[in-house]
């Protein structure tokens, strides 16, 4: 492998008789050749939601994990269902303190016992904490190609996620973080969306107007906040339908900037 290497850019002189050979072409990756599709939007910048967006739901191996670990299932999904029902409905229940930085993970997990009559030790806390992070790390990989044709395509892109201060590392620091220009999270904020007051923040540490946005998020009440203040917005439901949504608006800006200049005389 390393005298392979060092043969490249050598200029190295074939002999008298030696066949030339051929320079391989470059082996895909993954063993998949992949064309990217430039998806510009000129004078816009596209903020995409993180949860239920980029990454996929929570599966069902991940929450018999963290059902497990709570003592509310037997890890196979099949434990006792009201034991199950009232253990996510607190889960849900109290995540806006979470993602609102107004409570610590250790706070958090506290209220959820506190709600099912559950006894966890620090140790298990720590455990619950990290199913529960692990479990939101699948990625969608057909947004992962929508982001990378936007990028591709010069279309400035942001993060803006309902989530907790601990998140903000691997959104900045991993590898999705190489596809936007900042990454917005709530938990360090102190705002939530819906509220304006997040779209408002976000807006302007970009330096845009609302009109030079456009805002993607799985919830209709998030999405119905950043329109409130004249953001272009879109309800994700699958990778199709907002490339379905983003391709003909790209085609629309385009030809908006391209019949901006004086008009013949």
């Amino acid at each position: 492998m390393g005298g392979t290497r060092g043969n490249v850019g050598a200029g190295r002189v074939r002999g008298h008789g030696e066949r030339a050979v051929p320079p391989h072409p470059p082996r895909p990756r993954y063993g998949v050749r992949v064309t990217r599709v430039p998806l510009s939007l000129p004078g816009r910048t596209v903020i995409f939601d993180y949860g239920e967006v980029i990454s996929l739901t929570q599966s069902d191996a991940d929450r018999a994990a963290i059902e497990c670990l709570a003592g509310v299932g037997d890890g196979a999904g099949a434990g006792d269902g009201t034991a199950s029902d009232r253990f996510w409905d607190a889960y849900f229940a109290h995540r806006n303190g979470l993602d609102q930085g107004t409570a610590g993970v250790a706070a958090y997990w506290r209220a959820i016992a506190g709600d099912i009559g559950a006894r966890w030790d620090e140790a298990r806390v720590h455990e619950l904490w990290a199913a529960d992070f692990r479990s939101w790390l699948s990625i969608n990989p057909a947004i992962v190609d929508l982001l990378a044709d936007l990028r591709a395509g010069g279309t400035p892109l942001a993060l803006l996620s309902n989530a907790g201060p601990d998140y903000a590392s691997y959104f900045r620091h991993g590898l999705l973080g190489d596809f936007f220009s900042a990454c917005y999270v709530s938990g360090e904020l102190g705002l939530l969306k819906p509220h304006a007051d997040i779209y408002r923040h976000v807006l302007g540490d970009l330096g845009i107007a609302p009109a030079e946005a456009v805002f993607i998020d799985n919830r209709e009440s998030n999405v119905a906040g950043a329109e409130a203040l004249g953001i272009t917005g879109h309800v994700f439901t699958d990778a199709g339908r907002l490339r379905a949504f983003l391709e003909p608006l790209a085609r629309v800006t385009s030809a908006t900037r391209a019949g901006s200049g004086p008009a013949p005389g």
